[in-house]
């Protein structure tokens, strides 16, 4: 895998490190702040700007009406610990999907392994982390699918990899009108205009113009769904 530079600019706010060991860091943790413990360091991150949280918001409940409909399994969202390997780094994902198949993974403190599919929105103090670090660590640990959100002004870019059959990260495509189709969520596709809408759209009108394009779906559900999309879009 060839790494994407990613350097971040002499502006920019860098998260602060502090040299400590696993269960340091997990005395640390708590449920309002987003730390992570890599290679021996606590990173701790500055809080994300509002624009992060809208699009967070906003693919998880995209993504959670989506996966509750089909059963898929279930969303797991920041701050959540993520222990990638044993003796390995943590990361907390600002969005996680973790396949039925994969549960007996979870335990109440955190998922052990690599989720099916993991959604980091890059922040100022972020970027390095997400689009490197996090980028090997994540291939490393058989996550199959990683989306790289950047919403920050002037870029506005979305990346997305899938694991090869050698388990090594591969640019995903996206299609010439700009919709990305997931292979760990079958049938799931997201237009990249969305994102980068002010405000961000309804995430149910999203999920009814998904919905309406699923082939497995009953023509009652298509004609249900068809029907919210209208309601919704002329609102």
């Amino acid at each position: 895998m060839m790494l994407p530079e990613a350097q971040p600019s002499a502006h920019s706010s860098t998260p602060k490190r502090q040299k400590t060991d696993y269960q340091t860091y997990l005395d640390m943790a708590g449920e309002s702040q987003i730390i992570e413990w890599v290679d021996g360091e606590v990173i701790t991150y500055m809080p994300p700007m509002d624009y992060h949280q809208d699009i967070a918001r906003f693919l998880s409940v995209l993504i959670d009406s989506f996966i509750s409909y089909f059963s898929l399994g279930i969303l797991r969202f920041a701050p959540f610990e993520v222990k990638l390997w044993p003796d390995g780094p943590s990361r907390e994902p600002d969005i996680l999907f973790i396949s039925q198949e994969n549960l007996s993974n979870l335990t109440p403190q955190r998922f052990q392994g690599g989720p099916d599919l993991i959604i980091e929105i890059v922040s100022t103090s972020s970027v390095v982390e997400d689009r490197v670090r996090k980028l090997t660590q994540y291939e490393q640990a058989g996550v199959h699918e990683y989306w790289i959100i950047d919403p920050r002004q002037h870029q506005q870019q979305a990346d997305f990899y899938l694991l090869d059959e050698n388990g090594a990260y591969v640019s995903a495509p996206i299609s010439e009108d700009g919709v990305y189709h997931s292979t760990v969520l079958p049938d799931f596709w997201l237009k990249l205009a969305w994102l980068w809408e002010s405000p961000l759209p309804n995430p149910q009108l999203a999920l009814a113009e998904i919905m309406t394009t699923v082939e497995s779906l009953s023509p009652k559900a298509k004609e249900t769904y068809q029907a919210l999309y209208d309601l919704l879009s002329n609102h």
